[in-house]
């Protein structure tokens, strides 16, 4: 992996990991297309730099992290099913997450599970700074869908938060938080798996560390604009495109066009 391939691919989380798109799915296809998809660095790339772009999450929130204990503990409840079945199965989502094509069809099953989305929860929403524990528990549910490559984790924990009532602000804004507990104990776990292995050169840290600030940057662009966006226009948009996106892909592949483009 050089520097134009780390950004490249560090653009595209900061830009896709708050949209419900699937940051992950949308870097295994760039990194596929890169030709570098089956890199043993690339893997510990793409979950690591998802931090960066977390980080933007709590330099724009930073005064919800300054809240009451209750806080924390709605969002351990809420990363709690997550982190235990992710644990669990860790073995299998890496071995899917080498599959492209399990992330066109998870790409396409949630784009259209997206066209219907503000239908079903077309209902009076309310606005709602922080979910009760019951609440941050089934947000929590709903993110371990996230552990198949190709579903986005925050269109699953914004549904979750959807399911409970919330507005879509709302929804998106509790969903960003949690991303920050979540991404932060991959990261961690992503980065212990690298060292036990082989601990990473200093390029590779540097490429690491460049990513990251590519990611934060990006992603602190990203934020905002998805809030306001899916507020005022719902997720409809973001439907069509993962469909068009996971059929272009699934059809490459049933022709067999090689991934590797570039």
């Amino acid at each position: 992996m050089n520097y134009w391939h780390a950004l490249l691919l560090a653009i595209v989380e900061g830009l896709t990991e708050f949209l419900p798109v699937s940051s992950t799915g949308h870097m295994v296809i760039v990194a596929n297309l890169l030709g570098i998809g089956q890199l043993p660095f690339t893997e510990t790339y793409i979950t690591s730099i998802q931090l960066g772009a977390i980080l933007s999450v709590v330099a724009l929130y930073w005064r919800r992290f300054l809240q009451s204990v209750d806080f924390y503990v709605k969002l351990i409840v809420a990363f709690l099913p997550f982190g235990i079945l992710g644990f669990l199965l860790k073995d299998v989502i890496e071995e899917l997450l080498k599959s492209v094509t399990v992330v066109a069809v998870s790409l396409v099953l949630g784009g259209i599970v997206l066209l219907f989305v503000d239908k079903w929860f077309s209902g009076p929403r309310k606005e709602v700074t922080t979910p009760n524990t019951m609440q941050a528990l089934k947000i929590g549910l709903f993110q371990c869908i996230a552990l198949i490559p190709g579903v986005s984790r925050s269109a699953a924990t914004i549904i979750g938060g959807l399911a409970q009532g919330f507005d879509r602000r709302s929804a998106a804004d509790f969903s960003f938080l949690l991303a920050v507990p979540t991404m932060f104990v991959i990261t961690v776990y992503q980065l212990y798996k690298t060292y036990k292995v082989s601990a990473p050169g200093a390029d590779d840290l540097k490429l690491l560390l460049f990513g990251n600030v590519v990611a934060f940057v990006v992603g602190l662009l990203a934020v905002k604009s998805f809030v306001d966006f899916v507020s005022r226009f719902g997720f409809r948009a973001f439907g069509f495109y993962r469909i068009i996106v996971g059929v272009i892909i699934l059809v490459m592949i049933g022709l067999g066009i090689d991934l590797k483009l570039i």
